[in-house]
């Protein structure tokens, strides 16, 4: 099933070929994740939870040190997981340079989050995303200012969108560094629309330059109107080529979106097909939820990572 997840990214002729030697994953020598976020911070001297969903006027950097999961037979058993010791460095003027210049000179893997979550959830995310794929360059994060309920969906997107200039900064600070690596994206849900749609105005500001330093774009099941991703994709030109989509027709959070839009079908759910019409590598995760929801496979399931892997591998 591996092999078959992997053949859905398409026929670029790299599919199935050996991985280029990894050395071991950063959160394991450093475990940290970099932060750019939109929300408030909570408290002075910042405490937990750290960030509220709350609209900072500026992007706000800052280091989260993160506790690795408990690996013995104990922490099997009670499931555990990434967790937040703290969080330091905190940089308010300035804040898109000051992440830039910390990850000098190395590969970053951006995560953005969607919809209904919390600083504190996003962070975890991050931090089993990077963990989960192996990543040896710097795990980031950037979140905006969700307000991690069930029933904040409208709110939610504009406080995604709001996000956009922020990301913007982030991305062209992270181009322009001068001995930079690559910048790796990987969006979920309701932040794939806010990473298109940064990605199409950094693409209009910076022109080729900077975007030859967007390496992967990974975007795992689009929470986008078809029509509005086709129209995004398209403002891409060439640089289209660099995303793959992860889908699922199964996707039962995506089936509650298009009904709230009118019956118009989500992006992650589209058929295979009409997304690779557009141009987008497309891995197509139907056939891999053993879950009600099938809308974190890239967090929970070990064959879609997989995906991400070898998207990132062929963008280094």
């Amino acid at each position: 099933m591996t092999l078959a997840l992997a053949g859905c990214i398409g026929s670029d002729g790299d599919v199935g070929s050996p991985l280029v030697p990894q050395r071991a994953a950063a959160l394991s020598r450093d475990p940290t994740v970099f932060v750019a976020t939109t929300r408030l911070p909570v408290g002075n001297p910042l405490q937990a939870p750290w960030f509220s969903a709350q609209r900072s006027p500026d992007l706000i950097f800052a280091k989260a040190n993160m506790k690795a999961p408990d690996r013995s037979m104990l922490g099997r058993v009670t499931l555990s997981d990434w967790d937040i010791r703290s969080v330091d460095d905190v940089v308010r003027k300035r804040a898109a340079q000051a992440f830039a210049q910390e990850a000098l000179g190395q590969d970053v893997v951006l995560y953005i989050h969607g919809y209904r979550e919390s600083f504190e959830t996003a962070t975890v995310s991050a931090a089993q995303l990077s963990s989960g794929i192996g990543f040896t360059g710097v795990t980031g994060l950037f979140t905006w200012p969700s307000a991690g309920s069930t029933f904040s969906y409208v709110s939610d997107r504009e406080s995604a969108m709001w996000s956009r200039d922020a990301l913007q900064d982030l991305l062209t600070a992270l181009a322009n560094s001068p001995s930079g690596g690559r910048v790796h994206i990987v969006a979920h849900s309701m932040g794939t629309l806010l990473t298109l749609e940064t990605l199409r105005m950094l693409r209009a500001s910076g022109g080729e330059s900077a975007m030859s330093r967007i390496g992967a774009v990974v975007l795992a099941a689009p929470d986008i109107d078809i029509d509005l991703f086709a129209r995004g994709v398209e403002h891409l030109g060439a640089d289209a080529q660099k995303i793959t989509v992860i889908s699922s027709t199964n996707d039962r959070a995506l089936a509650v979106s298009s009904r709230l839009a009118g019956g118009i079908v989500r992006a992650g759910a589209a058929d295979r097909g009409r997304l690779e019409e557009l141009g987008v590598k497309v891995a197509d995760a139907s056939d891999f939820g053993g879950g009600i929801i099938n809308h974190d496979l890239f967090l929970s399931n070990k064959d879609v990572q997989q995906v991400i892997k070898r998207a990132i591998e062929r963008a280094r």
